[in-house]
């Protein structure tokens, strides 16, 4: 291979938003394979003289030192999910078609194009491109930027451009998911009398599941919902076995107000007497809305806030300290699809809103 075909691909950020876009959605970074991408931003942000660049991985970080009161984190993911025959990038009217569109390398064209345009903001910038967010958890780059470069991400307020179809989305909820276990005895079902069935036994949990009034939280104005929820459920031997064993699995979403040990807490309150195995955990996120740098946020993009259901890096900020929000121009419906899209115009509104918050 010769030194030019080492050389990353070339990212003009002088292009509008859409066709940054198109150009980065045509190098190709599935999860574990971002090395050129993290190679062709690095490379970008290094000829921008405002801005000092780190990298540690295949996670690169830009920063502005310029003083101000405030620092803001703008955060988006390199990698996307496996391509689906929907490479290379097209365009068709005001719809720009290609695998991470809309999650996100829209949003990433957003920071980048904030990164260059930018170079004396109203507060200074520190500009996140992470790998790994679409995999395990124990593979996410602002994870392992978090443990081993947590300096790099300390910041007052934390944007993440998850697509949310230029909506601001508050915090994130947690997760909890338990195996309660339910122990019988085994026997020949012609006998049943014998046996004890495990798989009856779940009645009691799934009545107390049914019978649940989740509860509904308001916090910086924005309503989470909870939910705990059978999500799974397993048992028997053979169709003439009578099971000596049933695991039900429960996933409680809840509101960022609690912490993990509170949910887990609560957990077990509601399924007091039986036995609980803790298999996934992940705290929420606060939304933060009353920091002066949200409000100023919320102002600049218009419309009002909505609580984001479901869970998203916004949890590492909060475990750092640093409020977060989700923000990007993608419609978080068509993440991960075949006919993955993002309106040239969604992008081009996003950059705008954010250039009026910024200035």
């Amino acid at each position: 291979m010769s030194n030019q075909d080492s050389l990353p691909p070339v990212l003009d950020l002088s292009l509008d938003g859409g066709a940054l876009t198109a150009r980065l959605v045509d190098i190709p970074s599935v999860s574990g394979d971002e090395k050129l991408l993290a190679d062709a931003v690095e490379a970008a942000l290094r000829a921008l003289p405002h801005l000092t660049v780190d990298r540690y991985g295949n996670n690169v970080v830009a920063r502005t030192h310029l003083g101000r009161a405030e620092r803001v984190l703008i955060a988006g993911h390199l990698d996307t999910v496996p391509i689906a025959d929907n490479l290379p990038s097209r365009v068709e009217g005001d719809l720009l078609y290609g695998c991470g569109t809309s999650d996100m390398k829209a949003g990433v064209a957003v920071q980048l194009r904030l990164a260059a345009t930018l170079p004396a903001p109203n507060r200074d910038l520190t500009f996140v491109f992470y790998d790994c967010e679409e995999v395990a958890a124990s593979r996410n780059g602002l994870g392992h930027l978090a443990a081993q470069h947590p300096e790099w991400l300390a910041a007052d307020f934390a944007v993440l451009m998850e697509p949310s179809e230029a909506r601001v989305e508050g915090g994130c909820q947690g997760t909890l998911r338990v195996r309660v276990t339910l122990s019988g005895t085994r026997a020949h079902s012609a006998r049943s009398w014998l046996g004890d069935n495990a798989i009856h036994h779940a009645a009691e949990v799934l009545g107390r599941l049914a019978a649940y009034r989740p509860r509904r939280v308001e916090i910086d104005g924005l309503e989470y919902r909870e939910g705990l929820n059978a999500v799974d459920i397993s048992g028997g031997v053979a169709g003439n076995v009578i099971p000596d064993e049933c695991v039900v699995t429960v996933n409680f979403r809840y509101a960022p107000d609690r912490s993990e040990a509170e949910a887990e807490a609560h957990v077990r309150e509601v399924f007091s007497g039986f036995a609980l195995e803790v298999t996934d955990s992940a705290p929420g996120a606060l939304p933060g809305l009353a920091q002066p740098a949200a409000r100023a946020f919320l102002a600049a993009t218009g419309g009002e806030a909505r609580a984001k259901y479901g869970w998203t890096d916004v949890a590492r900020f909060s475990a750092l300290g640093v409020p977060a929000v989700n923000y990007g121009p993608g419609d978080p419906n068509l993440a991960h699809k075949r006919e993955e899209h993002c309106s040239l115009s969604a992008i081009a509104e996003c950059e705008r809103r954010l250039t009026d918050w910024l200035c």
